[in-house]
């Protein structure tokens, strides 16, 4: 699809609940070749900056905006890492401690991966040099006259110099494949010299603070859904929520009518104020307690963010 002709405006839910707008198009793509060539779904993607991005499937069954919510979702994940590492300081709890790793542990072995950055580097080295060959090839120049000379003289020097540097790097190229042919790839931690030895760290911590990062941004997720709007979209909405998180407010526990207020201080601006008010009362119609009490959460705004 060369133009964005056929691509429509859909409105997909993402699995994070949030609502987006996405150019789409659809049509069949043959995968494959003779016997083996199948038929599949092809869903693509336009972006404001013209790249396309598709999704190849066989999943005929879904409708366009399914397939597009749930495969296109791979980048909510990644705007997940990108805004908790921005907004969230829940890694500075973090305690980093290390531990050895066991003897028969298996590693990447450094003189295979060294070997293999310089067979890459080699590699790219003698593709340059040969494709300047080529282009000379393709284009020689031919004597016409006494004028010529030089020039002709020129490029061949030029042409006999790349014929020696590609047959340096072709010596070089194959010494280190043979290397690497012997190397192998993987070795024990035991196996280790001392200078390139390790240790890992310990990946209990990290995994209950990524459970909290997740189920922190989960949450702010679903109330930023409910906070939309109109005239709030979702961006707006969490940044409406991120003001919420640092106000003051006041905790008043009432044993006798078994509730707990949380008691917001009111905000600058009216607007921002009547959208948490909405907020508060869906949050109140949950009848969730406190955790390990009886007490009951009432969410409620200062008397003079009312008036």
């Amino acid at each position: 699809m060369a133009t964005g002709q056929f691509f429509r405006g859909q409105e997909i839910t993402l699995p994070s609940g949030e609502k987006v707008i996405m150019k789409l198009a659809e049509r069949g793509s043959l995968v494959g070749t003779k016997k083996q060539a199948m038929w599949m779904r092809e869903v693509r993607k336009l972006t404001d900056s013209g790249h396309q991005a598709s999704i190849i499937t066989t999943a005929y069954e879904l409708e366009l905006t399914a397939v597009s919510g749930r495969m296109f979702s791979r980048w909510c994940q990644e705007s997940f890492f990108r805004y908790m590492e921005h907004h969230y300081g829940l890694d500075m709890l973090q305690e980093y401690g290390i531990e050895p790793l066991s003897d028969t542990q298996k590693v990447v072995n450094p003189d295979r991966r060294q070997q293999e950055g310089q067979r890459n580097s080699i590699q790219s080295k003698l593709n340059y040099r040969l494709s300047r060959f080529a282009a000379m090839e393709l284009h020689p120049v031919i004597k016409k006259d006494e004028t010529e000379d030089v020039k002709y003289k020129k490029w061949e020097r030029k042409r006999a110099e790349l014929l020696e540097e590609i047959e340096h790097y072709e010596n070089e190229l194959k010494t280190i494949k043979e290397q690497l042919s012997q190397t192998p790839k993987h070795i024990t931690w035991q196996e280790l010299r001392d200078e390139d030895k390790f240790e890992q760290l310990l990946p209990g911590k990290k995994r209950l603070i990524d459970t909290v990062n997740m189920i922190a941004y989960r949450a702010e997720t679903a109330m930023a859904a409910l906070l939309t709007s109109p005239t709030i979209d979702f961006p707006m909405a969490r940044q409406l929520l991120q003001t919420l998180f640092v106000t003051e407010a006041d905790i008043l526990p009432d044993e006798v009518k078994k509730q707990l207020r949380i008691r917001v201080h009111s905000t600058s601006r009216p607007a921002s104020n009547k959208a948490i008010e909405k907020l508060f009362e869906q949050l109140n119609q949950t009848e969730l307690n406190y955790p390990g009490t009886d007490l009951r959460l009432i969410y409620e705004l200062t008397s003079s963010a009312k008036n």
